[in-house]
């Protein structure tokens, strides 16, 4: 299999979804429009490209370039189709001139002073069901990345919601992002450091349900 030029992978994303495996900090700074981020290097690649891909649809691969290979195989490897991948990586779509999207963060600092004065501020906190139960900010609603394809879970997120995607530590709200955006829901937040920074934010209004951990 060989590389694709941007024009054929273009032409082929028309059938297909693009999964961007590059650094998740590099992501955030730019990527083509409708990809979804699954980190190469993270050890848990498998389950996250599980959760939030469809092994219904082929795959195009944009990766550092070199990077492909490991990626085909561990996708592959997990039951999906991969169809190609961009040659060149993603400085050859960018150089292109073509239009590009991007993640914003915020600091958990930002999120706590935004909370009382915004009513349609909506903490999303995409850990799993277990993790949440254990910890999580008042009024935050849970949607682990297993359910981000759900059409009922999404079509309950209102227009005017300001959404503040929030993890463990930084990453799979960074692919909630993506599949969120990829869905038409642009109105987002990326919470810089996750549950790990927001736990110790002094306003921090944290709730557990003890009861959903039996």
């Amino acid at each position: 299999m060989n590389g694709l030029d941007l024009s054929a992978f273009l032409r082929a994303s028309e059938n297909a979804v693009i999964a961007d495996v590059r650094d998740t900090t590099l992501f955030k700074e730019g990527f083509i429009p409708g990809s979804i981020h699954i980190p190469l290097k993270a050890k848990q690649f498998a389950e996250w490209s599980t959760a939030v891909l469809d092994n219904t649809e082929p795959i195009l691969i944009v990766s550092d370039p070199g990077a492909e290979t490991a990626a085909i195989e561990l996708l592959t490897t997990s039951g999906f189709t991969v169809a190609g991948w961009l040659a060149g990586g993603f400085d050859t779509y960018k150089d292109s001139g073509a239009p590009v999207d991007l993640i914003i963060d915020v600091e958990p600092d930002e999120l706590m002073m935004d909370i009382p004065f915004d009513e349609h501020l909506v903490v999303m906190d995409v850990r799993k069901p277990i993790e949440f139960a254990e910890g999580h900010l008042k009024d935050a609603v849970n949607l682990p990345l297993n359910d981000l394809n759900d059409p009922l879970r999404i079509a309950a997120i209102e227009d005017h919601d300001n959404l503040y995607l929030h993890c463990g530590g930084g990453t799979r709200s960074v692919i909630a992002a993506s599949v969120l955006k990829r869905q038409g829901v642009h109105n987002l937040r990326n919470v810089a450091g996750g549950w790990k920074k927001i736990k110790e934010e002094p306003k921090a209004q944290i709730v557990k349900e003890p009861g959903m951990l039996n």
